[in-house]
């Protein structure tokens, strides 16, 4: 049986994910809340994230401003694409 959820991405029912994707308090409220759609859709958004702003992932600031944009993205659709980001055709 497929676990649906009412995705806070998507504003609508969708399946939910198979496990928890983050460890936490978090994780668990992205388990409840997010679809496997909606979570493939934050996974393509934080990857454009680190390549625009060269982020390192060892390092603690770039960490936490992901998880920052995380929560927007997921919970107040208030992710922004970087300042001039142009997607390629």
């Amino acid at each position: 049986m497929t676990r649906m959820v009412h995705c806070t991405v998507l504003n609508r029912e969708a399946e939910g994910l198979d496990r928890v994707p983050y460890p936490g308090e978090l994780g668990k409220r992205i388990f409840d809340s997010v679809s496997k759609e909606g979570w493939q859709m934050w996974l393509g958004h934080q990857t454009m994230l680190v390549n625009e702003y060269r982020l390192s992932m060892i390092d603690p600031k770039a960490r936490q401003f992901l998880v920052k944009e995380m929560e927007k993205f997921l919970f107040t659709g208030g992710a922004a694409k970087p300042e001039g980001f142009v997607p390629n055709e």
